[in-house]
């Protein structure tokens, strides 16, 4: 009896990457606009509320491209594919949780002492 070894999920690779990367220019462009909108006006609505959907969906993007292609990764290099996403997808939470409340607490200190918060050089 011929045992063979399904292929692996190349095009699955490039797709996550795919994914990832168009989420992260769409994710950009939604903070930046957000970010310059609440310069110019200096609103009411703080910035840890641009934090809403509109920002939101581009993250989940990224974040579904990154657990797509972390998991597909794995399987080239001989995971099974239910191994591959057990790995992959509680990494892809851990990290994507991470970096949103971290952009949470940024967004916050920007509202409090505008750029000069967030300028690193003036520290060395």
């Amino acid at each position: 009896m011929m045992y063979s070894i399904p292929e692996p999920p190349y095009v699955l690779l490039v797709v996550g990457l795919f994914i990832s990367l168009t989420s992260g220019v769409a994710f950009e462009s939604v903070l930046k606009k957000s970010v310059q909108d609440w310069s110019k006006n200096r609103s009411t609505r703080t910035l840890a509320t641009l934090q809403g959907m509109q920002l939101f969906l581009p993250f989940l993007g990224i974040f579904l491209g990154i657990c797509l292609f972390l998991s597909s990764g794995m399987e080239v290099f001989g995971f099974t594919t239910n191994l591959s996403y057990a790995i992959a997808l509680p990494l892809t939470v851990l990290i994507g949780w991470l970096i949103w409340s971290q952009l949470g607490k940024i967004l916050l200190q920007l509202e409090r002492g505008g750029s000069q918060a967030l300028d690193l050089d003036s520290w060395g």
